[in-house]
């Protein structure tokens, strides 16, 4: 793969710094997006090919200045990977507090247009012209969970989002591409190996998978050249409840 600038949002842990720490790796150069700097400054581990830049995603005054800056150090941008997520506390709706649902969509919705919005601006604006975004989905983005009818919906929106920059992007050579991802190891899947509630109202531990297949899932995505696209794949742990999750 030929060298690139790629940006990562939610670079401090799970897949995000996974797949910084494999890029940095590999030699591309890296911007880390997230709140935290010292957990940014862990991951870019005083490589020259990482750029740090503390950001808020839900504050669309911190995005725009973290682009400007990325936009200025490199001049261009080849890749972002659309990364940046939170789940609440399972409810049903009727008892989802109004705090969560907003918290949760500030992340999961605005961040992600927001982050999009300005990746856009710059590979349509930049020459050559084009370039590519993936976004992080989620197997809730086919079929929900008990309880999650927050997460499963701000994931749909994550869909149309996807769908509507693979269409508004062609005429600019931006592709775009949508990972959705089921019980990868991580702090945020970690509950699945002491047990989540099941359609059928049981608890029960469920099959994880280890990040370095989504790692290569998304290495194999930004890989591709631009005449080609992964629309949609799921990466997922084979035994995990999916195809008739009920």
């Amino acid at each position: 793969m030929s060298q690139k600038r790629i940006v990562i949002t939610g670079a401090s842990g799970g897949i995000g710094r996974a797949c910084a720490e494999h890029f940095l790796g590999q030699g591309h150069q890296v911007a880390l997006l997230a709140r935290r700097e010292e957990a940014l400054q862990a991951v870019a581990a005083g490589r020259d090919n990482a750029l740090v830049v503390p950001c808020d995603v839900a504050d669309p005054g911190a995005v725009a200045t973290a682009f400007d800056t990325i936009k200025s150090a490199w001049g261009g941008l080849d890749v972002l990977f659309n990364n940046a997520g939170i789940g609440v506390p399972a409810a049903t709706i009727d008892e989802v507090p109004t705090e969560d649902w907003l918290r949760l969509c500030n992340i999961n919705i605005n961040g992600m247009f927001f982050c999009a919005q300005h990746a856009f601006r710059i590979m349509r604006h930049q020459s050559p012209q084009g370039g590519r975004i993936i976004n992080n989905g989620s197997i809730s983005a086919h079929v929900p969970r008990p309880g999650s009818a927050t997460y499963t919906m701000s994931k749909h929106a994550v869909t149309g989002l996807t769908r509507s920059l693979s269409l508004d992007g062609r005429a600019f050579d931006i592709a775009c591409g949508q990972i959705d991802i089921g019980n990868a190891h991580t702090d945020m899947a970690d509950a699945m190996t002491r047990g989540v509630p099941q359609a059928d109202g049981s608890v029960k531990v469920e099959p994880v998978m280890d990040v370095s297949n989504v790692v290569s899932t998304v290495a194999h995505m930004v890989s591709l050249p631009p005449e080609a696209n992964i629309q949609f794949v799921n990466v997922m742990a084979t035994k995990m409840p999916f195809i008739g999750r009920g």
